[in-house]
């Protein structure tokens, strides 16, 4: 059963000339059959000029895509050729004038279409009437040329539907990068603003008490913007159409040791630890990792009040967990921008979409023994 299906892709994947042609050649095969079985003596001789004539009707076919309806009007003038100089072996089907008349509704526009109807209502039964004037082939030509038109016709719907489906395809990638490019650049803008913020206001304290701690102070300060600024002009020249720099800015987990470096600028106290056999990841889900952790510890920064976090990574064979603890106040202040009801914050939210994107799940509330507050993530990795 599956030798039909791939024989139709490897149809599709020939060059349209090379199909065009073997399918001329599939049409000259069928024709040349009343000349080549056995005829009885009362039946019209097979002769070459007959065949030659046959051959003419459907040597067009090779360039049917060029000019669907230039080649059916060949075609048919050739079959009406023969019908009027030769009394040569008659066909069971029109086979050329079919595929011209299916070409013709499945790639023509409409005005061409309706000059096709208008030249075959009146041909159809001139062309009978050449032949044996019966009203039985004439329905059976009409009903064998309406066939051939509506096949084209679902043809001509189905590649429309095809082509509307993958813009639409199209369309929603775009969405979902910018959506993606968006969550980034809120991870980024909301983790170095709350932690500039935090060490600008401790700084003025630390001039006048410890200078050595204020100094460190605004170097982070300094340090954090930069980062903040290299990130985002790479994020930004994604969204430029005529962007020649890198068009993935993806963090990876070996950078979460400066990112951790750069929180514990701010007064807290970090803690880093893994289980599991540590091992490289998918580009995508490191950067889902960094960016979940990024949020989390932005989230410790601006609502916690904590003095001390805890971050761990689980390796496991299918799955990675992410653990982000802090000794601060619970759930009921969480959420960044500003959301009080644990985990409805954009930061909250983007976590659990970043999971859901990696078949994992993500659930915040109390940390152990109902101190502080907690972050856990599940990323499926495979094995």
């Amino acid at each position: 059963m599956g030798h039909g299906p791939r024989l139709l892709r490897t149809l599709r994947s020939l060059p349209p000339r090379a199909f065009d042609l073997g399918l001329a050649l599939l049409v000259q095969l069928a024709v040349t059959m009343p000349f080549v079985v056995p005829r009885g003596p009362e039946l019209p001789p097979a002769t070459w000029s007959a065949y030659a004539l046959t051959t003419l009707a459907v040597l067009p076919l090779v360039w049917r895509r060029r000019a669907p309806l230039t080649v059916l009007v060949a075609v048919c003038l050739a079959q009406f050729c023969y019908e009027l100089t030769l009394d040569g072996p008659g066909q069971p089907l029109p086979y050329a004038g079919l595929v011209a008349a299916y070409t013709v509704a499945a790639l023509s526009p409409t005005r061409t279409r309706i000059a096709m109807m208008a030249l075959a209502v009146p041909l159809i039964p001139v062309g009978v009437a050449l032949n044996t004037g019966e009203v039985r082939e004439l329905l059976f030509s009409l009903i064998v040329f309406f066939g051939a038109c509506t096949l084209g016709t679902l043809t001509r719907t189905r590649q429309a539907y095809a082509a509307a489906a993958e813009r639409r395809a199209a369309e929603q990638a775009v969405v979902r990068e910018r959506a993606r490019i968006a969550r980034e650049m809120h991870d980024v803008l909301s983790h170095s603003v709350a932690l500039m913020v935090v060490q600008a206001e401790a700084g003025p304290v630390a001039v006048r008490t410890a200078p050595d701690r204020a100094e460190a102070a605004f170097d982070a300060i300094s340090e954090t913007g930069r980062d903040a600024m290299v990130q985002l002009r790479r994020m930004l020249g994604v969204l430029r159409e005529d962007a020649t720099g890198p068009r993935d800015p993806q963090p990876t987990v070996t950078e979460l040791s400066a990112l951790l470096d750069r929180v514990s600028g701010s007064g807290l106290t970090v803690s880093y630890d893994t289980t599991g056999q540590v091992r490289p990841l998918p580009l995508d889900t490191e950067a889902t990792v960094y960016r979940v952790v990024q949020e989390a510890l932005t989230n410790v920064v601006k609502h916690a009040t904590a003095d001390r976090v805890a971050v761990r990574l689980d390796y496991g064979r299918e799955k990675l967990g992410i653990t982000v603890t802090d000794d601060g106040r619970g759930p009921g202040v969480r959420g960044s921008a500003g959301s009080r009801s644990p985990g409805h914050g954009h930061g909250l939210i983007g976590i659990r979409e970043r999971a859901a994107a990696h078949g994992g799940i993500a659930r915040t509330g109390p940390g152990p023994g109902g101190r502080g507050f907690e972050v856990f993530v599940s990323l499926g990795v495979g094995k």
